[in-house]
């Protein structure tokens, strides 16, 4: 006879993990669109603008010279916190 497993844990650990990150990422996003929106007020010289447009034009260039498309989610799940570095 055939022992037959039950894999229900395993059958719902991945979308129940995939959820949990997507809700996580969303608390986070929404966060950290209160932080920014602060942080471009402040900004009397425009540097945060000036240092993404320069960031957003070397991904441009990272992108047509072939690689891969995961450069701007470094950082993992707070990696949108990645520009509060620059304020410090």
């Amino acid at each position: 006879m055939q022992v037959l497993s039950y894999g229900g844990p395993r059958l719902f650990s991945v979308p129940s993990q995939a959820l949990l990150n997507g809700l996580a990422r969303a608390a986070s996003h929404l966060v950290a669109s209160r932080v920014e929106r602060i942080a471009n007020a402040c900004d009397v010289a425009g540097l945060l603008a000036a240092r993404r447009a320069r960031r957003l034009a070397g991904y441009q260039l990272f992108r047509a010279a072939g690689r891969g498309r995961g450069w701007l989610r470094r950082g993992g799940l707070f990696g949108c916190f990645d520009y509060l570095s620059e304020l410090s």
